[in-house]
């Protein structure tokens, strides 16, 4: 049982510091450590309490310009998206959607991490950022990956990194609270759980301040660097986890 928490407690370091640094990550980095331990159930519980816990601690430590209008659209299909993650998620086939997702994330941002002339994306307006809110809240949902596609799709809009910054760090804080009030209320959170709470919260506290102290250094170019080889690593690691155990199913 020590060795559990103490993966738990390693996994709560390295998500922290990601999400300080990039404003997303704690759910895709701590499930690199959290999948080959603990139960798909507790681990989704666990991203989202230690993904709110540093989005909070961020949203103290970083603050950038707040453009509601920009905003709305995103939090609002994230609204719709968050109580059907919820509801799918003792239905969803946690292996299928970590290859899926991670196929995504490893075949597209090294493309863009490589690309002379990033793409940039105008087309679509409100619309589809709200359809990117939805998919985002019901990745929340499911197991606290609320600013994976988000901060894809921010970045392929163009945003400079405190824009992209102001729209993913109150998006996550957002759609994170309410993903949690619904596993409060719906039972998902259990007695049992409430012991690796108070492991994943002062483990993550310093490394989260740490990468908001090294966010306010770095230039635009850097920070799309850092996201999209954060996306790169974050897809691998789910596919690290999931291949292996999808294979073993289909043998």
């Amino acid at each position: 049982m020590d060795s559990v928490y103490a993966v738990v407690a390693l996994g709560a370091v390295a998500a922290g510091f990601v999400q300080g640094l990039s404003g997303f990550g704690f759910g895709l980095t701590a499930m690199s450590f959290w999948a080959w331990t603990l139960d798909p159930r507790l681990a989704a519980v666990l991203s989202v309490f230690g993904s709110l816990t540093g989005q909070v601690v961020a949203a103290v430590a970083v603050r950038r310009r707040f453009d509601a209008k920009r905003l709305l659209p995103f939090v609002a299909g994230g609204l719709l998206g968050v109580p059907l993650g919820v509801a799918l998620l003792p239905r969803l086939d946690a292996d299928w959607f970590k290859a899926i997702l991670g196929i995504l994330l490893v075949v597209w941002c090294p493309a863009m991490l490589f690309a002379r002339n990033l793409p940039r994306i105008t087309a679509g307006g409100r619309l589809a950022d709200g359809a990117v809110g939805i998919a985002g809240g019901f990745m929340g949902g499911v197991g606290g990956f609320t600013g994976t596609l988000p901060t894809l799709w921010c970045t392929l809009r163009g945003f400079d990194k405190d824009a992209q910054r102001a729209v993913i760090q109150n998006f996550n804080l957002s759609m994170l609270a309410v993903t949690m009030g619904i596993y409060l209320a719906t039972g998902v959170v259990t007695r049992e759980m409430l012991p690796m709470f108070a492991v994943v919260a002062p483990a993550m506290l310093v490394p989260t301040l740490l990468g908001t102290r090294l966010y306010a250094g770095i230039s635009d170019v850097a920070f799309r660097r850092l996201v999209l080889g954060l996306l790169t690593l974050s897809g691998a690691a789910m596919l690290a986890a999931s291949v292996p155990r999808l294979l073993t199913r289909l043998m």
